[in-house]
């Protein structure tokens, strides 16, 4: 029997060949299959929700990379007056190693630098050391914390 493995991204393929663009509420359906396909979406969370409220405000927004019709890559970001944060930061699992998690992030970073803000923060659960890395090797140092959290909403 011969495992199957995810389609991958043609050898010539890179993150340059991909469109950057503010995400629309069209977008919805793929931006939650990418984030499934990416594991990131958790019961609690309504990814429908949290999309909606990110495009209503002007001080947050999604971004994505986009090819032929297809999602490869997006992020989730938006900031507070003072610091900014970026959540749903996802690739296609069969487009990895392209670079799209670098090119998204930076354009997060550069979204959120237009804006004033000079300082970004993210969430990363203790269990997930390959999103550790992959932040590391782009300068993001852990800054010890205790993040705190109450539900607002039933």
């Amino acid at each position: 029997m011969t495992e199957k493995r995810p389609e991958t991204a043609p050898e010539t393929s890179s993150a340059e060949d991909f469109t950057l663009r503010d995400a629309t509420i069209r977008d919805a359906a793929a931006l939650d299959a990418l984030w499934q396909a990416a594991g990131l979406t958790r019961p609690f969370n309504d990814s429908h929700q949290d999309i909606g409220f990110a495009l209503a405000g002007p001080a947050s927004t999604i971004l994505v990379l986009e090819r032929e019709g297809r999602l490869g890559a997006s992020v989730m970001l938006g900031h507070d007056g003072h610091r900014g944060a970026v959540y749903y930061l996802s690739a296609d699992p069969a487009l990895r190693h392209l670079g799209l998690g670098t090119r998204i992030m930076r354009a997060a970073e550069d979204w959120l630098k237009v804006r004033g803000v000079w300082k970004l923060n993210l969430m990363i659960r203790p269990d997930n050391e390959g999103v550790r890395a992959f932040y590391e090797t782009l300068g993001y140092e852990v800054e010890e914390r205790i993040v705190m959290s109450r539900r607002l909403k039933d």
